[in-house]
C-alpha cells in the first residue's frame, strides 16, 4: 500500500481509551476514513458514530470483520474478546490494532501470535504500555552502554486507589472471566522492562491479597473477586538481576508509578507520573537526566500502525511476540500465587 493510499478503519468497542486516544489519533492522519464502529449496542454505536464522524454504525463486531471494504480494525474491547476478534480479523484479511492486555492467558496470546504469523501480509500490533514511551530510548541506551555498571536490581512499583471503596461494583479488571491472569497493571509495568533489559524474568515467589471478596455485579447479584488487589513478585532476570514488583489498588494516596534500575555504579529512577528520570551515583549525588518530551507523552500508536501498513515499517510497539512474553510472565505470577 502506498503512503498516500486511503485506509478505511473499523472500530470494535468504543470505550474510554478508544474515545480518548484511538478515534482522535486516526482522525488526525491524512487519508484515513473512520469507516465503521460496533459497540455493545447499536444505539451506543450510533451515538459514537455521530460524535466522531464515523461513516457507519454496525450492530455486531462480525459485521466489521466481514466488511470487505474495511482495511484495518482497532479492537478496543475487554481482554476476553481479543483472541476471537483478532484471529477472525486477520483471517478476513484485515490489519489489526488490539488494546493492551493482549489476551486472558498465554494460550490465547499464542493463538493470536500464530494467526499473525500465518498472515504476514497483515500488520498485527498491540497497544503499548504508555508509561515510559518518551524515556525508553535513553534508559535502554544507558543500560546497554554500561553506564549503570553491572545490573543488580530491577524494581517496579505501581499503586492507586481503584479498589479502596468496598462498595464499588465488580469491574472488568477484577473479573477473572474477563481479565484472566492479568492482575492490575502488572503486564503493563513488565512490558517496558522488556524494552530495556535483555531476556525474560523468571518468577521465584509471589504474595497477594484480595481484601474485598465480594462485589455487586451489574444486575445487582453478588460477584466473587478472584484477582488480587495487592501483589508482590520476586523474580530473577536471565542475567541474574534481581526483580521486585509491587502492585496495589488499595492505596489511599495519589497514584504512583516508579521504576528503579540499580547497578554497581549508579541507580536510575523513573517517576512515571512526574515523567522524571534521575540518576544517583555511588557518592550519593543525583542529577536529572533530560530527554525529549513529546506531545501526549510520545503516544504515536495510531500513526505507527498506519505507517506499518503503508510503508512496511516493522512493528516495535508492540509486536505480538512481546505481548506473548508479558502474558507468559503474568501467567507465571498467577500460577505462583495460586500454587
Amino acid at each position: 500500500m502506498s503512503s498516500s493510499a486511503k485506509l478505511r478503519v473499523g472500530f470494535i468497542g468504543a470505550g474510554g481509551n478508544t474515545r480518548l486516544r484511538h478515534l482522535p489519533g486516526f482522525a488526525a492522519i491524512n487519508g484515513i476514513e473512520l469507516a465503521a464502529v460496533a459497540n455493545r449496542s447499536i444505539e451506543s454505536a450510533q451515538a459514537v458514530a455521530q460524535e466522531f464522524g464515523i461513516t457507519e454504525a454496525k450492530a455486531t463486531w462480525r459485521e466489521i470483520v466481514d466488511d470487505p471494504a474495511i482495511d484495518a480494525v482497532c479492537i478496543g474491547t475487554w481482554p476476553d474478546t481479543h483472541a476471537e476478534m483478532t484471529i477472525a480479523a486477520l483471517e478476513a484479511g484485515k490489519h489489526v490494532l488490539v488494546e493492551a492486555r493482549m489476551a486472558r492467558n498465554v494460550a490465547e496470546a499464542r493463538a493470536m501470535a500464530a494467526a499473525a504469523k500465518c498472515h504476514p501480509q497483515q500488520i498485527a500490533q498491540i497497544v503499548p504500555s504508555p508509561f515510559t514511551l518518551d524515556a525508553d530510548a535513553v534508559i535502554a541506551q544507558l543500560i546497554a552502554k554500561g553506564e549503570l555498571g553491572e545490573l543488580r536490581e530491577v524494581v517496579s512499583e505501581f499503586r492507586c486507589n481503584a479498589t479502596v471503596d468496598p462498595t464499588l461494583p465488580l469491574s472488568w479488571r477484577l473479573d477473572q472471566a474477563i481479565s484472566g491472569v492479568n492482575t492490575m497493571a502488572l503486564g503493563i509495568c513488565y512490558e517496558p522492562l522488556l524494552r530495556w533489559i535483555p531476556g525474560d524474568a523468571k518468577v521465584i515467589a509471589t504474595d497477594a491479597r484480595i481484601f474485598t471478596r465480594n462485589r455487586l455485579l451489574g444486575d445487582g447479584s453478588a460477584g466473587v473477586v478472584e484477582i488480587p488487589e495487592s501483589l508482590t513478585v520476586l523474580g530473577e532476570w536471565a542475567g541474574g538481576e534481581r526483580l521486585v514488583m509491587h502492585q496495589s489498588s488499595v492505596d489511599h494516596g495519589p497514584g504512583y508509578g516508579c521504576f528503579r534500575i540499580v547497578g554497581s555504579k549508579s541507580t536510575l529512577t523513573f517517576d512515571v507520573f512526574a515523567q522524571q528520570l534521575t540518576r544517583i551515583d555511588s557518592t550519593g549525588n543525583s542529577c536529572v537526566i533530560e530527554f525529549e518530551k513529546r506531545p501526549n507523552g510520545g503516544w504515536m500508536v495510531e500513526e505507527q500502525f498506519v505507517n506499518s501498513i503503508r510503508c512496511g515499517t516493522p512493528v516495535s510497539l508492540t509486536a505480538f511476540n512481546s505481548g506473548v512474553r508479558y502474558m507468559e510472565f503474568s501467567e507465571a505470577v498467577w500460577q505462583a500465587w495460586n500454587a
